[in-house]
């Protein structure tokens, strides 16, 4: 039997050779993305050897309650950390295209103003989040999650433009005045674009601080230079990027878990650990797979 992946850090699709069954379940999970990307391994199962194969779960510790292996860590170590964030900084917030949709002055205000507060635990795009459930009033919604997140004794930043501060059916003047006692609030001009401020807040705070939105930052993985990069910053992005999964008026928002281990393919020589999807689903960067197939060549 012999079956081949791409290369990890670009896309591909699985090369079928062999008409086995379980190679073709797994052939057509790996097809789906892991999160908004796909990133695939290089595989060759030598003809003679023999696999054993099962579908199974892991464990929030990463532990396969198939095989009982830990698949990698989703952190980055320290120095991966400083790497990506250096190339971040360099390549997206320096070297992107974020004055085509604000000024040099204002970049420069909120660098300032950022240096100036002590490191953040959270980060929360202010606009995509109130826009998260279409039939609540946006300010509402915001200042829900930003209270909810002030009672854990977090420092929050929010970042906003300048019209949400504008009385309003949508904006009501109150809420956001109660947002801004709870959190550390930069309105942007209207124009502004977010995603470069909440990068630079987020990594300049450190390894801890954790951001809010739904924006997969497509057009900012690009800028990165290699796929090594990009890479670590999908993988970052996905130990960093709290989603919300509900709302309840009067009740708490429900944050989804951040997992302990990387969702990609995974080897260690004589295992494979696939995530897999049935019907080829897409999913975010920040959902992860629930299914898995784990390979091991038999003794």
């Amino acid at each position: 039997m012999s079956a081949a992946f791409g290369s990890r850090s670009c896309e591909g699709r699985f090369r079928l050779e062999d008409e086995d069954q379980m190679t073709r379940e797994a052939a057509k999970g790996r097809r789906s993305r892991v999160g908004d990307h796909q990133f695939l391994s290089p595989i060759t199962v030598v003809p003679g050897e023999q696999w054993k194969g099962q579908f199974t779960t892991i464990q929030q510790s990463g532990q396969c309650l198939g095989c009982g292996r830990t698949l990698e860590s989703i952190h980055l170590s320290s120095e991966e950390y400083e790497f990506l964030k250096g190339k971040i900084m360099k390549d997206v917030i320096d070297g992107g295209d974020q004055y085509k949709k604000t000024t040099p002055q204002e970049l420069r205000r909120f660098q300032n103003f950022v240096k100036c507060c002590p490191p953040f635990d959270i980060v929360i795009d202010g606009l995509n989040v109130a826009k998260m459930f279409p039939k609540a009033r946006e300010s509402q919604v915001l200042l829900d999650v930003v209270s909810q997140l002030a009672k854990r004794n977090l420092h929050v930043l929010v970042l906003g433009r300048k019209h949400m501060l504008t009385q309003n059916s949508r904006w009501r003047k109150d809420d956001m005045e109660k947002v801004q006692k709870h959190a550390s609030c930069f309105f942007a001009d209207n124009i502004s674009e977010d995603d470069p401020y909440l990068l630079y807040a987020t990594l300049h705070s450190g390894n801890h601080c954790k951001f809010i939105t739904n924006d997969l930052m497509r057009d900012h993985k690009a800028c990165l230079p290699d796929a090594r990069t990009q890479h670590l910053f999908f993988k970052w992005q996905q130990a960093h990027q709290l989603a919300i999964t509900s709302r309840h008026p009067g009740s708490k928002i429900i944050f989804q878990h951040i997992l302990n281990y990387d969702t990609v393919v995974q080897t260690t020589g004589d295992s494979w650990h696939i995530p897999y999807d049935e019907e080829l689903v897409e999913r975010y960067s920040y959902e992860v797979p629930t299914r898995w197939l784990c390979l091991h060549r038999k003794t």
